[in-house]
């Protein structure tokens, strides 16, 4: 790993916002996962939440243009399923859906543990998801169109998110990842290769040192050297 490799991911991972997540409730067109998933890793985002139409439409690495090499998608088989998970990380839930009792998304204060719940292209939220909401917001529009894209909107209130956190002192450039997944991050970004041969191999991500560079056992080394021999037969 280059030493400019280890200052970008390093920074990066420095700049994670654990607290901070989207939950998506069967977004399907991979245009607007796409999106979503890079706008999440350019804000900070380290984790996406989802729900499918169809388990055959779940988000591929490839769907995401390699965005979620650094975004973790965890699927759910249902809302209730996905929301029970954020509220076990003490996240207020925060539902965008034009309403009576929807506020104005700048109002919200993202600066709490937050997951932004974001509903299907044609259907928007569901009522089951509504229900187990905190609070709905709208993106004010003096137009004639009521609604943006899924992914458009979803920036929006990402960027805004960001925008408190930062005022807030949150991208100080202290990392709040736990260190396992630090370190995979890190690992998986700096040593692509060896990354692939540890799978192939079913051997653990070695230690790195201080310049990003693997300081690993002997045995793990002979190991290796054993798969890369029997790669190239």
């Amino acid at each position: 790993m280059s030493p400019e490799r280890l200052a970008r991911i390093t920074q990066m991972l420095n700049r994670r916002q654990p607290e901070l997540t989207v939950c998506l409730e069967q977004v399907h067109k991979p245009h607007n996962l796409a999106a979503i998933v890079r706008t999440a890793d350019a804000v900070g985002v380290s984790d996406v939440h989802a729900t499918w139409e169809d388990k055959a439409m779940r988000l591929s690495g490839k769907s995401a243009t390699g965005s979620q090499n650094w975004v973790n998608v965890h699927s759910h088989e249902t809302t209730q399923e996905a929301i029970a998970a954020l509220r076990a990380q003490g996240m207020q839930i925060i539902a965008t859906n034009l309403s009576d009792t929807a506020i104005d998304f700048r109002e919200v204060d993202y600066t709490k543990p937050t997951a932004i719940l974001m509903g299907q292209e044609k259907h928007g939220i569901s009522d089951e998801a509504l229900a187990l909401a905190d609070q709905d917001v709208i993106i004010p529009m003096v137009g004639m169109c009521q609604s943006l894209n899924v992914s458009v909107a979803s920036a929006l209130i990402l960027y805004e998110a960001q925008r408190q956190r930062e005022l807030a002192g949150m991208y100080n450039g202290e990392c709040r990842l736990p260190s396992e997944e630090a370190h995979r991050i890190l690992f998986e970004g700096g040593h692509p290769i060896f990354t692939k041969l540890c799978r192939e191999k079913n051997l653990p991500y070695p230690p790195l040192d201080e310049e990003g560079q693997i300081n690993a056992s002997d045995d793990w080394w002979l190991a290796i050297r054993s798969s890369s021999k029997n790669a190239a037969k």
